[in-house]
Formats: structure tokens, sequence, C-alpha cells
């Protein structure tokens, strides 16, 4: 549905995008991931029509964003990270004036009023000033404005930035829905809400594409867990020198003994995510006579994925440099 190729976006002699490339399928949620100054927003307004690519390749549906323009944004719901809201305006006012800018009759509009803004929790609000909203509630109204019209593409630059905990769980739940009806391109800084929501992450550093694959796959290294969390029955030096022999077993590191459970340790291992680590994990100690009371692939968040991509492909930069 939406489709990246060596996108290069500059500013005179700043390259905010730099040759990027990815895909997005129909009904796929993309977390789109990247420090600040990373190119996100960027990349959203070249897809969304605002900014002209410097070189490269955009196209959503079968249209570029460029020679197709106006065929393309038909397809797409914006709302930006800092929504363009008129205050003097009451929410169903303003509504209504966004549904007639996407070209939506009067019968129309009046019935997309009353959807989105079900949908997004404003009905006892929508004949409120939008100048006495709070910064969530002006977040909804954003949201409702890029729903107007039932795009089948959703752009989403920080939706629940402002939001209160409960306010982002609705918003969160509202976006999962989406799944399989619409495509749909959600930025965030909240790392544990794109790992909830989205099936599939990007991230972005310096304008470069560093990563992209489904977040469980990320959080595991890229093939499989890293770490290995053990409790076994025995001898804490017995067992830190079987577990150290182990193929596969990079570091040993022992956490002590756990608070019920006497003469027993627990470990944490650092493999080398190989798929099988694990399984001779235990047969070693098995075989050794040492009892196994628990195993467990510990995955790294997608917090610890981030940081470590995003230095790394920074460090790498600064090497070419």
């Amino acid at each position: 549905m939406i489709e990246v190729k060596e996108l290069t976006k500059r500013f005179g002699a700043t390259v905010a995008v730099d040759r990027l490339s990815f895909k997005v399928e129909r009904g796929e949620i993309l977390g789109f991931l990247g420090p600040n100054g990373a190119g996100k927003t960027t990349t959203m307004r070249v897809l969304t029509g605002f900014f002209p690519p410097s070189s490269g390749q955009a196209t959503i549906g079968s249209y570029d964003v460029v020679d197709k323009a106006m065929a393309a944004r038909r397809l797409v719901g914006y709302m930006p990270e800092n929504v363009p809201l008129y205050g003097d305006m009451r929410i169903r006012e303003y509504l209504r004036f966004v549904a007639g800018v996407k070209g939506l009759d009067s019968t129309r509009a009046k019935g997309e009023v009353s959807r989105v803004t079900a949908a997004v929790g404003l009905e006892s609000r929508a004949g409120q000033l939008i100048k006495q909203l709070s910064k969530g509630y002006r977040q909804r109204v954003g949201l409702a404005q890029a729903l107007l019209g039932d795009p089948p593409v959703l752009i989403l630059d920080e939706p629940t930035i402002g939001l209160d905990p409960g306010q982002i769980v609705e918003i969160r739940s509202l976006i999962k829905g989406f799944a399989g009806s619409k495509t749909v391109v959600l930025s965030s800084h909240i790392l544990p809400e794109v790992a909830a929501t989205c099936s599939k992450v990007v991230i972005i550093n310096q304008g470069r594409l560093v990563v992209e694959g489904p977040p469980a796959l990320l959080r595991a290294g890229q093939g499989g867990a890293a770490s290995l969390r053990l409790n076994v029955q025995g001898p804490e030096r017995d067992l830190t020198q079987l577990l150290g022999r182990v193929p596969g077993v990079e570091s040993v590191m022992c956490q002590g003994p756990p608070a019920q459970g006497e003469g027993a340790c627990y470990f944490t291992l650092e493999t080398d995510g190989g798929p099988e680590v694990a399984a001779r994990v235990a047969q070693a100690v098995v075989t050794a006579g040492h009892g196994l009371l628990e195993l467990t692939p510990v995955s790294a968040s997608l917090e610890e994925v981030f940081m470590k991509l995003t230095t790394e492909e920074k460090a790498a930069g600064e090497v070419a440099a």
C-alpha cells in the first residue's frame, strides 16, 4: 500500500532523509521509530505531499506522491504532531469544515462527524470551543479530522502525546482495531505503545534505515533470544564452570540464590543467539546431575533494541565521516 524507494530529502546542505526504502503492506500497522532529528516527520511530510522529495520515489496505493499527488492525498488521513486547530471554532464546526475541505457533501459530512467524534470519545464535547480543550482533547480532535472520510491510509505523528494513561489505552485500542482494514504509519516515542500496537517496526537514524521487522523479532535480537535465565540446584562454582563450557554460551553471571530454594542459584547467560543453545544448556545441567528449576529465554525490550541499534548506527556514521 505504501512503498518508499531510495527516498532522499535535502534542505540546503542538510540531508534529512538519506536513500530510505521500506514497504507497508495493505492492512499493516507500522511503527516508525527514530531519535529526534532522525527524519521521521520529514518522511511523513513527503508521504502526505507537504514536501517534494529531492530524489527517489514514494507511492501510496498505485499513485506517486509527486506525479499523482491529489490522487495519493485522497487515500490518506494525516495527523501531524502539532495539529493546526482553529481555537475559536467548536469541535463539531471544525470537523464539518475539514470534511468540506476533503470534498464530502453536507449529508455525508454530518454522518462522518458523528462517527469520528464517537470513535475518539468526543461526543459529549462536540459543542465546545477548541481553545477550551486540554492538550489531550486537542489530540483527539486531531485524530478525528484524520479519520474523516474513512481513508484507507492513516499517517499519525505522535498521536498519543499529551494523553493521560487511560486515554492512551483508548486510542491505542482504536488504532489496533484498524489492523487488516487500514494501513497505518504510526510515529511514537512511547516504545511499549509501538510494541503493543504495531505488526512491524521501522527504525531510522540520521535519515537512514537501521532495521525493519516485527517487534518480537527485533526484541529477540533479530533471530533469537541472546540471554537465558536459569535457576539451578548445585554449587555456584561448579555450575559456573559447567555453564561456561556449553557451546554458544559467551558469559555466565550468577545472580545469587532465589528467595526460596535452598542450594539453588539464579544465573544469567549471554549467548550467541543460536537456536540450540537453550537445549544444550538444559542437557548439560541434567547430565551433570543438577536440578534444573527454571530455564527462560530473556528478550531485550524494544527500548534496549532501539538504543543499541541507533547508537551503533551513529558510531558507524562518525567512523565513516
